[in-house]
């Protein structure tokens, strides 16, 4: 499964809805994710890939758009 399916898939988990928001949609303007839900993501986000987000990290801006999570993890990942 690519990235990306892996990252809509945790967002789908973690926000109850079968949603697939654009590669630039604000996750949190469109309401998939607020700041209690954002720990939740990354959360998922470390079990998924196998890797640790700091505490500083765990900002919206980093995490707004499926595009920036994407980013993210492959920085993380190399």
């Amino acid at each position: 499964m690519e990235q990306h399916a892996r990252i809509l898939k945790i967002l789908q988990r973690v926000s109850g809805k079968q949603v697939n928001p654009g590669q630039n949609e604000s996750l949190f303007a469109s309401g998939l994710l607020d700041s209690f839900a954002l720990t939740d993501f990354v959360s998922g986000l470390e079990e998924e890939f196998g890797v640790t987000i700091p505490d500083s990290d765990l900002s919206a801006r980093k995490f707004d758009t499926i595009v920036k999570v994407d980013a993210y993890l492959s920085a993380k990942t190399k």
